[in-house]
């Protein structure tokens, strides 16, 4: 069944991008062209649904009980979250476009690397909108990296930075005393704990960045290129390692490595449930909420690996081509990247994630509040999340694990 999706979306996206190869422009990117005060006042008594994926309590928390309401007092607007997986939304999209269906149900998308190169290259996007956000202008840039690249794809304004999370361990402090600090010591672990330790199916984006940190420890010195375009040679010298390391672990892990959770979630339910000790994913603080409501147990911690290091990952907000909204998908986008929505955002006891924002850029009293933000016991320091966080990979391959994961690990 993956496999055919696969194969229909593909298909999908490439007669759209070939119908469509000279032009980006539909009915609604008038807005564009807007001053930005016409722009919020055209939002106000809207509705703006926002289609994003909702496997996380405590960012779904963060956007119906903060941000959803202060829309509406701020701007009467109102948020409808939408959970659906990207791919989900991405192919209503495409079949959309090939319709030509200039009217949708979508104004506001969660969406980065592969997804979001794949929607720029079929012109699914509304066009080039973050310039013209006041508090894009103001506080990020868009010479800002976040800003001009996703995951090795040239951005040109068509999305907007949203949040940045870096890649970290969880473990039950109670039944480990000394977490593994490198995959070496993870893989003796495993050994010496069987059916203690699992990471996700690799179509699920945490799932797929814990083998990312396999491909970097095998790349070895020319680890700093897989950030870059996709290169065929630095996979063949790194595969090896990959593969042989996912193979040699898999009879210790989890119902002896013979099934995968599907998702984060299903990850953390394991965990949660004791019958494993570990779960993994990105946001370093995302742990503080599970522990507030009782998920996870208070004595969980977190650990990154420093050697290879830990990836880090910036994640951003778009509007599809036929948004039915596209004046008030922008004023709650521009909302999203205030610094009083992005340091609630950083509040662990709801999202816990970093903020876009360029620190210097802040106010005085902004940079006080950020300073003096427990972001609670489980959090590493700032200090320590710096020395080892990684760059996120080009998302060929990202692709590149989806494909030969399946062949290597699930069909033996």
């Amino acid at each position: 069944m993956k496999r055919k999706f696969i194969i229909i979306f593909t298909m999908l996206l490439f007669i759209v991008a070939c119908g469509n190869s000279e032009t980006n422009e539909t009915g609604n990117t008038e807005v564009l062209s807007k001053e930005w005060d016409e722009i919020v006042s055209s939002s106000n008594g809207t509705e703006v649904n926002l289609f994003m994926w909702g496997g996380d309590e405590g960012i779904n928390q963060y956007i119906d009980e903060w941000a959803t309401p202060r829309l509406k007092e701020d701007h009467d607007i109102t948020l409808n979250r939408q959970p659906m997986n990207t791919e989900e939304f991405m192919q209503k999209l495409l079949t959309e476009k090939k319709a030509n269906k200039n009217e949708g149900t979508i104004d506001v998308i969660w969406i980065n690397g592969t997804n979001f190169k794949n929607a720029k290259n079929a012109n699914l996007l509304l066009g080039s909108f973050s310039k013209k956000l006041p508090h894009f202008q103001e506080y990020i840039g868009s010479k800002d990296q976040n800003a001009e690249y996703d995951q090795g794809t040239e951005i040109d304004g068509l999305e907007a930075p949203w949040g940045n999370v870096q890649y970290v361990f969880h473990y039950d402090s109670s039944k480990i005393d000394t977490p593994p600090s490198t995959l070496d010591e993870l893989k003796r672990w495993i050994h010496d704990n069987p059916g203690k330790f699992t990471y996700p199916n690799v179509s699920d984006f945490s799932g797929n960045t814990f083998v990312k940190h396999l491909l970097i420890k095998g790349a070895g010195e020319e680890s700093g290129l897989l950030a870059e375009e996709f290169n065929k040679e630095i996979i063949k010298d790194s595969e090896e390692y990959v593969w042989n390391y996912l193979d040699d672990i898999k009879s210790d892990l989890w119902r002896n490595g013979e099934t995968y959770p599907e998702s984060l979630t299903k990850l953390d339910t394991l965990y949660s449930q004791g019958e494993i000790l570990m779960t993994m994913g990105f946001n370093e603080a995302r742990a503080e909420s599970l522990i507030e409501n009782g998920a996870f147990p208070d004595s969980t911690k977190s650990f990154v690996l420093n050697d290879p290091g830990s990836v880090s990952n910036t994640h951003y907000l778009s509007i599809p081509f036929n948004s039915p909204n596209p004046e008030g998908a922008m004023t709650v986008i521009n909302f999203l990247e205030s610094p009083e929505a992005q340091i609630a955002k950083m509040d662990p006891t709801m999202w816990g994630e970093g903020t876009v924002l360029n620190f210097d850029k802040l106010s005085e009293e902004d940079q006080k509040i950020i300073e003096n933000l427990d972001r609670g016991e489980s959090v590493l320091s700032t200090e320590v999340l710096n020395e080892y966080k990684l760059p996120d990979l080009d998302t060929g391959y990202t692709e590149w694990i989806n494909n030969e994961w399946a062949n290597r690990i699930i069909e033996q």
